[in-house]
């Protein structure tokens, strides 16, 4: 095997999360292989997306993010003529506000030839695994990882106030709380001074709750968490959520949390009911759960070691790193 090999990393946007945790965390581990990257954000115009893409007769192999590939974008790598590693960690075949009508057809399509094209499709669950599969493609499943250490657990567990619950992620995930308003405003009503902190780059009301709105930032999120006492991770059913990653379920869990969840997707899995938190499908549940943990801060604790232990154990990027790096590898390799 050649002993120094190029890849191209594409994708949409470097900044966002996906790309941080699923892409950029895993691009020392390929150096120290001998495969060295080069990171190119993809243009919206499609004549200078394909002098792009043509740039990849100069790679031994691209790692396409996320983005699904247009008819020409698809000419242009298939002139290319570089192996594909193709990474997603969404269910892109669906739009978020149609999912329930089923697949969108371009998005379907899109995808679909993206699959097709690929040697390889690292899938964030095993819902986009079985999605890659029916599509005629070859799937292995690679949670999205974090760094456990960039996330101090939290060591004070005892009831010292209000319970604090905490939701993080981001503007355009907010909205998937509004179908839960009036789990929370019951929420308020049943368990006495009950707070939600949201953690995002936008903010959130509800009436009858208290609220505290914190600007997201990556040098603070971790702190931010662990003052808190109890991570929510409320999710609608939908062809859409189901293949969601759960990505703010790891965060909590690595801060040391117990996390109350809707069982859709990876949630079902990542909080095991009665270990590392509560499943939670209706709002008597909800209120049941808050109310449960509210009263019992050993069981906060047991729990939130629960999490924490098996975020580090099977989580962790450096945990994560290894099989990546071996998949990328074999992949160039054919």
């Amino acid at each position: 095997m050649n002993d120094s090999r190029r890849l191209l990393v594409l994708t949409r946007r470097r900044a966002n999360a996906s790309f941080r945790q699923r892409i950029e965390a895993y691009l020392g581990p390929l150096a120290a292989r001998g495969i060295a990257s080069e990171v190119v954000e993809l243009a919206a115009c499609p004549m200078a997306r394909r002098r792009q893409l043509l740039r990849a007769r100069e790679f031994d192999a691209v790692w396409l993010h996320r983005k699904t590939l247009t008819a020409w974008d698809a000419w242009a790598l298939r002139g290319a003529a570089r192996p594909m590693i193709y990474d997603v960690d969404d269910a892109v075949m669906y739009q978020a506000r149609t999912a329930e009508r089923g697949p969108h057809p371009g998005r379907l399509r899109r995808f679909r030839r993206t699959v097709a094209m690929a040697r390889l499709t690292l899938a964030g669950n095993p819902i986009l695994a079985d999605h890659v599969a029916r599509a005629g493609g070859r799937a292995e499943v690679v949670p999205t990882g974090l760094d456990a250490g960039r996330y101090p657990p939290k060591e004070q567990h005892e009831n010292a106030g209000p319970l604090k619950l905490v939701w993080i992620g981001s503007r355009s995930t907010l909205k998937r709380l509004d179908p839960f308003r009036d789990m929370f405003a019951e929420l308020a009503r049943s368990v006495p001074g009950v707070v939600l902190r949201v953690i995002a780059d936008a903010e959130f009301a509800c009436e009858g709750l208290t609220v505290e709105n914190v600007p997201w930032s990556r040098e603070a999120e971790a702190r931010l968490l662990a003052e808190c006492d109890v991570g929510v991770a409320p999710l609608p059913d939908t062809p859409f959520t189901r293949g969601k990653c759960a990505f703010k379920v790891l965060q909590c869990m690595a801060a040391g949390l117990p996390v109350i969840a809707s069982p859709v997707g990876a949630n079902a899995d990542y909080v095991r009911d009665g270990e590392t938190g509560l499943h939670a499908l209706t709002i008597n549940k909800w209120v049941a759960a808050v109310g449960r943990l509210a009263a019992d801060a050993g069981l906060r604790e047991s729990m939130g070691r629960a999490g924490r232990r098996r975020v580090a154990d099977e989580f962790d990027v450096a945990v994560l790193a290894p099989r990546v790096v071996d998949l990328i590898d074999g992949a160039i390799a054919g």
